[in-house]
């Protein structure tokens, strides 16, 4: 897909992956509709987007709310005149010891994380497919396919949407409409520090500028492979998967005392 003179919906578009990608798409000719629930910080990005496209356009919003999420994804399109691609990238974390969490905790994540992108999704699909175009890029996580320590919740709803992005890809072949799955390894955003959430159990690792991430999801865009990991961390989940026994071992051998 040629990013220049696209209309682009990217939600969790005030910090982190999604502002580095909003204002890469805006410098390679894309329009973005822009969508997160920080307002001030999302302002900040719309005006830098709004220098290089200056029809972009944005709203604040809490994608908890599902009913909410459908409605914004129609104000979207009508306000952009369709869309070409949407990155569901916007995320919460949740870092809870298993007993610790709580049926509420288990539901926020499940809403961000999973029903709204997917609320999304099946809001936009039918007018993708009636036009026979249009990509989803359904940003997830190295935790949609590693279990991680104290994240149930979140491994939880990012499983859920890379097996549903799977799915997608299975179900749109040959309808015009293409799925993208970027699967981010650890990146320097504030989702490690956020309110409502424990201390990540390996929040000291090395982590990457979110540039890198976006730059991933450009390609992803660009280009026609279904799977993007960024970094390349595939060699750990194919070794998870060919010895399930020894990956648990051996994340569990090296847990905090």
């Amino acid at each position: 897909m040629d990013i220049t003179g696209a209309k682009v919906l990217v939600t969790g578009a005030s910090s982190g992956i999604g502002a580095a990608t909003a204002r890469l798409l805006t410098e390679l000719g894309a329009t973005v509709g822009l969508i997160a629930r920080r307002a001030e910080r999302l302002q900040e990005v719309f005006e830098d987007c709004c220098r290089h496209a200056p029809d972009s356009r944005m709203w604040v919003a809490d994608l908890g709310d599902l009913e909410g999420s459908t409605r914004l994804a129609q104000a979207a399109w009508e306000a952009l005149g369709g869309l070409d691609v949407v990155v569901n990238n916007a995320a919460i974390p949740k870092v809870r010891a298993l007993e610790d969490l709580s049926p509420d905790d288990l539901e926020e994540t499940m809403r961000v994380n999973f029903l709204s992108p997917v609320r999304i999704i099946q809001t936009l699909l039918p007018r993708m497919r009636e036009r026979h175009s249009g990509m989803f890029v359904n940003v997830t996580s190295l935790g949609g396919r590693l279990g991680i320590p104290h994240e149930s919740a979140y491994c939880a709803s990012k499983f859920a949407l890379t097996g549903f992005s799977e799915v997608m890809r299975l179900d749109l072949e040959g309808s015009g409409v293409e799925v993208r799955l970027v699967i981010p390894g650890p990146f320097d955003t504030d989702i490690w520090e956020r309110p409502g959430s424990d201390p990540a159990v390996f929040g000291d690792v090395e982590k990457l500028p979110p540039e890198d991430c976006a730059r991933a999801i450009v390609d992803a865009i660009r280009g026609d492979r279904f799977e993007c990991y960024v970094p390349d961390l595939k060699p750990v989940v194919e070794f998870k998967t060919s010895d399930i026994e020894a990956y648990l071992g051996g994340v569990a051998s090296n847990l905090p005392a």
